[in-house]
C-alpha cells in the first residue's frame, strides 16, 4: 500500500510539472498559434525518445512575492532525444512560466544540459521563447545569462549549436542565439532585439513596432542575424528535423551518408546552354546548384539576405556538401559587406565540421561606391579571404564565367590553397572586365573597340589561367557534377596539419 502511495505521490508531481503554467496560459499559448515547450519538442523528437531531466527543479527567489508562485521545472524543459535516430540535447523555454523569464534556477539547468552535450560531444538544439533576464532575480538571472554564453563558446566548433526563435527573445536572450551556429525564427510571432519598443520610444523616440524593430522579417532580409523564417511552429520544427540530418555530431566526425537513387554519373545537357551569349545577361545559378545536388535537393540559409549569394547544404553522391555561389541575378553577383560576412561565417561552420565546400564562381569584383568603402568592404571582404585560406576542408570550385580582379582571389582560388580548381569553356578570369581594362592601359589610343576586342580574346576564356597551373581542367558543363564527385572522392581523405597558434586573430 504504501508503495502505491509513492508512485500515485511521484505520478501527481509529474502531472504537476507537465502543465507547466496551468490551462489558462496554455490556452493563451495556442491562441497566439503557439505550441507550448513540451508540444514543440514531440514534433522536432522522434516519437518517445524524450528523456527529461530537471522536471522537478524550482526556484528560490523570495523577493517581490516569488515564495508564493513557483512552478515545477522553473520555467525551462531540458532533456535528450534523437532525430531520426541521431543523439540531440534540448533545451525549450516555456512561456507560460514567467513568461519562460531565466532566473538561477532556470540558468543551471540550460548550463546541465549544455555540459552535457559538450562532454558526449552531442549537437544542442535550443527553443527559445523568454521574455528575457527575471527581473524579481536580479543579478542572478544575469549571471544565469553569462554562464550560458561562456558555453556557447566552449561549444562553439565542438558540437552543431541551433537556436529556433520562437517567441520573443529579448535583452541578454539575444546573445546565445548569436553566438550559436543557426538561428532560425517563426514569422509573425518570434522576435529579437536588444531594446524593446517601450525603452527606444523613451530613450529615443523613435515609435516602432516589435515586428518592424526584430521581427522574422528584419533579421531575415536586414541584419541576417536568422538564417531563416517559418510560417509557423510545426513548419519550423519539421524543417528543422530536415537540416539536422545535414550536420555531423562534432567536430571529429563527418555528416552521415545518405543512399540517393541519382546517378553521379549523369549527364544534363542543359547546362551546356545556361551561360547567356551576352556576358552582361543574368542567368539564375540556383539552376545549376539544384542540377548538381542528389535529388536536386538544397537546404539554403539566408536565401532573402545579401542575395548575391547564396548558401547551404546539399548532397553529391550522398556526402553533405557547404555550397558557396554567386547568385548574377542580384548585384551581378558582386561581393559586398553583406555577402562577404554571410559566406565567411557559413565557409568557418563547414571547416569546423568536416564539411566540404563547393565553391561555384560568376563574380564581376567587389560592389564598387561610398556606401561600400564607408561600411568596410575592406575588412568585410576580408574575413571571406580568411575563411577560404584557413580552412583545411576539400574545396572545390567552378568558375561559370566572370571571376575579376581580387573577387577572383577571394572566391577559393589555387592561391588560397583550393585543392580542384575547375572552369567552363565560358570563363573569364581576369583583373577587370574589358572596357574598364582598355580605358586604363590605353587610354591614350583612340581604337579602343579592337583592343577591347584583343582583350577579350585573350583572357575571356579559361586558357589562359589554365597555362600557368591556375585552373585544374576546363570541363564541359554537362558533366560538372560528376566531376565535382570524383574531385570529392579524391579528396576524402585529405589531411592538413596546421602550425600550432593559440588562435586566430579573424578580422572582426
Amino acid at each position: 500500500m504504501q508503495d502505491f502511495k509513492i508512485l500515485e505521490n511521484l505520478q501527481t508531481k509529474m502531472l504537476e510539472a507537465e502543465k507547466g503554467g496551468g490551462s489558462n496560459r496554455i490556452n493563451k499559448q495556442h491562441a497566439k498559434g503557439k505550441l507550448t515547450a513540451r508540444e514543440r519538442l514531440s514534433v522536432l523528437l522522434d516519437e518517445n525518445s524524450f528523456e527529461e531531466y530537471d522536471k522537478f527543479v524550482k526556484h528560490y527567489a523570495t523577493d517581490f512575492g516569488m515564495q508564493d508562485a513557483n512552478f515545477l521545472g522553473d520555467g525551462v524543459v531540458v532533456g535528450h532525444g534523437t532525430i531520426y535516430g541521431r543523439k540531440v540535447f534540448v533545451y525549450s523555454q516555456d512561456f507560460t512560466v514567467f513568461g519562460g523569464s531565466l532566473g538561477a534556477s532556470h540558468a543551471k539547468k540550460i548550463c546541465k544540459i549544455m555540459d552535457m552535450a559538450i562532454n558526449a560531444r552531442i549537437p544542442i538544439i535550443g527553443l527559445n521563447d523568454s521574455g528575457g533576464a527575471r527581473i524579481q532575480e536580479g543579478v542572478n538571472s544575469l549571471a544565469g545569462y553569462g554562464e550560458i554564453f561562456q558555453r556557447n563558446v566552449n561549444a562553439s566548433g565542438v558540437i552543431p549549436q541551433i537556436s529556433l526563435i520562437m517567441g520573443p527573445c529579448a535583452g541578454g536572450a539575444v546573445y546565445s542565439p548569436a553566438l550559436t551556429d543557426f538561428a532560425f525564427m517563426v514569422k509573425n510571432s518570434s522576435y529579437m532585439f536588444i531594446t524593446g519598443p517601450d525603452v527606444v520610444k523613451k530613450v529615443t523616440y523613435e515609435d516602432v513596432s516589435h515586428e518592424d524593430l526584430g521581427g522574422a522579417k528584419i533579421h531575415t532580409s536586414k541584419t541576417g542575424v536568422a538564417d531563416f523564417a517559418f510560417n509557423n511552429d510545426v513548419e519550423m520544427l519539421e524543417e528543422v528535423r530536415e537540416f539536422f540530418t545535414f550536420l555531423p555530431a562534432n567536430n571529429q566526425e563527418s555528416p552521415k551518408f545518405v543512399p540517393t537513387c541519382d546517378d553521379v554519373d549523369g549527364i544534363d545537357e542543359s547546362l551546356n546552354t545556361l551561360i547567356p551569349s551576352n556576358p552582361n545577361t543574368p542567368y539564375d545559378m540556383y539552376e545549376l546548384i539544384e542540377k548538381v545536388c542528389d535529388e536536386r535537393k538544397f537546404f539554403e540559409l539566408k536565401p532573402d539576405f545579401a542575395r548575391n549569394i547564396i548558401i547551404g547544404f546539399g548532397r553529391i553522391g550522398g556526402n553533405t556538401v557547404g555550397i558557396v555561389a554567386n547568385q548574377p541575378m542580384h548585384l551581378a553577383g558582386c561581393l559586398d559587406t553583406d555577402s562577404s560576412r554571410k559566406a565567411a561565417r557559413f565557409v568557418r561552420f563547414c571547416d569546423a565540421f568536416n564539411i566540404p565546400v563547393i565553391t561555384l564562381i560568376d563574380v564581376p569584383g567587389f560592389l564598387p561606391g561610398i556606401n561600400q568603402e564607408y561600411n568596410n568592404i575592406i575588412q568585410h571582404g576580408a574575413k571571406l579571404l580568411y575563411a577560404y585560406a584557413e580552412a583545411t576542408v576539400p574545396k572545390v570550385s567552378l568558375i561559370t564565367r566572370k571571376a575579376y580582379g581580387g573577387a577572383y582571389i577571394v572566391m577559393s582560388s589555387k592561391h588560397l590553397k583550393g585543392d580542384i580548381n575547375y572552369a567552363w569553356p565560358t570563363a573569364e578570369i581576369a583583373v577587370m572586365g574589358p572596357e574598364s581594362a582598355v580605358e586604363i592601359i590605353f587610354r591614350h589610343e583612340k581604337d579602343h573597340q579592337t583592343l577591347i576586342k584583343e582583350y577579350k580574346e585573350k583572357f575571356a576564356n579559361p586558357f589562359f589561367t589554365a597555362s600557368y597551373g591556375y585552373i585544374d581542367d576546363i570541363i564541359v558543363p554537362h558533366k560538372t557534377r560528376r566531376h565535382l564527385h570524383k574531385a570529392l572522392e579524391l579528396l576524402r581523405s585529405k589531411k592538413v596539419e596546421r602550425i600550432w597558434k593559440k588562435h586566430d586573430n579573424l578580422p572582426l
